[in-house]
């Protein structure tokens, strides 16, 4: 594949390699196919136009002409330095002419899921490809069109090899998507490590959520925090936000999109870097400040000799076994200022928080009153 000045600056701006959304391929592989229905030929490079300009250009890995009123081609996904699920995937369009008049027809093929729960920018029964591929794959049949004297009428179906298998390690059957993938991307730009689409994930988790009617949801770091809160609050599958290392993202967006009340759930060490002030969880970009845990056992009743202990301990969670032994409600002190914290990124949208440290076991090492503005 090729590309713009544009995904050259960013490459050597990161040293990384940036790479292409699903829409991006699904678009690609809707203009070879749309192109060989009406000249008889497959584009191969293919190139298209993001939205912001770049014109990259995909080779087809598969393509097959039907007679005169059906093409299939199909792009093999590269997401560049991205650990995205989707990388390797082989993408597919067929397109199928329709009558004039018709417009521009979606289906979800084999691999790409269907929409069965409100709350989503698409209607419950509709495929999930998202609105910005949608456009994309509309603006290129047009374009087509124009240049080869089409209608630009037509079905586009479009399917992902192993897609059904694929979206089971995503949040798709938790937010109504069934049946395999779906279709994302705005910019047609996948660039690495920005977890843009797990982020996308959470705010549809939210929107979802709300269109259900739900009051209460949490924002968990991972499985073992989810059983917890569905334990303690017995909440729904929908309620339960996956919101891994984006603290930030999920309170961010809630309070763009309140909620009467969010649990913040998650480990220890994990938490107390909320309680410190950052919204980014993740070991690579914020670390367990134990100097900061020293301080809030002092404010706790710690001891000045523990407080030193506490300062030097290997990890997170040894200080806060250090202070189990010596009776100081360490992990009750981090859940309540992981609560303050939250409530200020809340800007007084009216959210009650409550938060819960839990071990690596799942137990309970503190938890916080409810608050809220």
């Amino acid at each position: 594949m090729s590309s713009g000045g544009g995904r050259d600056a960013q490459l050597k701006h990161t040293g990384l390699r940036p790479g292409w959304t699903t829409g991006a391929c699904a678009t690609a592989a809707t203009t070879a196919a749309y192109t060989a229905l009406l000249t008889g030929e497959f584009p191969d490079p293919v190139t298209i136009t993001l939205p912001k300009g770049q014109t990259p250009s995909f080779a087809l890995a598969v393509e097959a002409l039907t007679g005169s009123s059906s093409a299939m081609a199909g792009i093999v996904k590269d997401a560049g330095d991205d650990p995205d699920v989707t990388h390797g995937a082989l993408v597919r369009a067929t397109v199928r002419l329709l009558p004039a008049g018709s417009g521009v027809v979606f289906r979800a093929g084999p691999g790409v899921g269907t929409v069965t729960l409100p709350g989503l920018p698409l209607e419950v029964g509709e495929p999930a490809i998202n609105p910005v591929p949608r456009q994309m794959m509309r603006d290129h049949v047009a374009l087509v069109a124009g240049r080869h004297g089409g209608t630009g009428d037509v079905e586009i179906t479009v399917s992902v090899d192993d897609g059904e298998e694929i979206a089971r390690s995503t949040w798709n059957p938790r937010i109504g998507i069934l049946g395999g993938l779906s279709v994302l991307g705005t910019t047609g730009i996948v660039v690495p490590y920005s977890c843009s689409a797990w982020i996308d994930s959470i705010r549809r988790g939210v929107d979802v959520a709300r269109a259900a009617g739900l009051t209460h949801v949490a924002g968990c770091t991972g499985s073992t925090s989810e059983k917890t809160v569905t334990t303690l609050y017995d909440l729904p599958e929908i309620a339960l936000l996956d919101m891994g290392d984006f603290a930030g993202a999920v309170l961010k967006y809630v309070r763009r999109h309140p909620v009467d009340r969010l649990t913040v759930c998650g480990g220890f060490a994990k938490l107390s870097k909320l309680a410190a002030g950052h919204l980014d969880l993740h070991s690579a970009r914020s670390q367990v400040d134990k100097g900061f845990l020293a301080d809030l056992a002092r404010a706790g009743g710690a001891s000045e000799s523990l407080a030193e202990e506490i300062a030097t301990a290997n990890t997170g969670l040894a200080a806060l076994r250090l202070c189990e032994v010596a009776g100081v409600p360490l992990g009750d002190l981090v859940a309540a200022r992981a609560r303050d914290e939250a409530l200020s990124v809340l800007r007084g949208a009216p959210v009650t928080v409550d938060v819960v440290c839990i071990d690596r076991a799942g137990t309970v090492v503190g938890r916080s009153a409810p608050a809220g503005p």
